[in-house]
């Protein structure tokens, strides 16, 4: 799996570099880089695409022998701030393209993110506080998540001498998160 993954992740990042879209792994890859492992159906990207003209880029690169993409819904979700897909025909790998939405602890996430190797591939990727806040936002959108708040777990027994934890604390507080952030503290990883 991870061979066919680190190629998905190289060749996606390639187009995105070759358009002048920036982007950063987030979701379970990120957490993944800063915490403890775990297994995950798809790679999630924060994509900030300056224009239309850089989506169409990207779409027109796509080889549609190699991966399925529906080109209305990426534009729709530029439109809306949303996410698209790509599926990667080979290994049946989706790679969810999330929009960065224009929010402030979304810019503040995106202008954070940090060069590491994931796979084996140089890639920008979130950072564990943000990675930790997103998270957060996650388990409480979907009412209380175990699987984002172990993820969460992971980042902080793994990292967190190394975390700002002033940084998270204000967005914990600023974005609601509290009790989320108080349950992934007493959970066992």
């Amino acid at each position: 799996m991870g061979g066919e993954v680190s190629g998905l992740l190289d060749r996606i990042a390639q187009l995105l570099e070759a358009a002048h879209i920036p982007f950063m792994v987030a979701g379970s890859f990120a957490s993944t880089a800063h915490g403890l492992p775990r297994s995950t159906q798809d790679l999630d990207l924060v994509i900030d695409p300056p224009s239309v003209a850089a989506i169409e880029a990207l779409l027109a690169s796509i080889p549609a022998d190699q991966y399925y993409v529906d080109d209305n819904a990426a534009r729709d979700a530029l439109r809306c701030r949303s996410m698209f897909n790509v599926i990667d025909l080979a290994s049946g790998w989706k790679v969810d393209l999330i929009l960065r939405k224009n929010r402030a602890f979304s810019r503040d996430e995106f202008a954070r993110r940090m060069k590491m190797n994931v796979l084996g591939v140089p890639v920008f990727v979130a950072s564990p506080e943000d990675t930790i806040v997103a998270k957060l936002e996650w388990s409480k959108l979907s009412g209380g998540s175990q699987r984002q708040r172990r993820d969460v777990a992971g980042i902080v027994a793994t990292v967190s001498a190394a975390l700002d934890h002033g940084y998270i604390e204000g967005w914990v507080r600023d974005l609601e998160l509290a009790e989320e952030w108080d349950a992934a503290k007493s959970t066992e990883t």
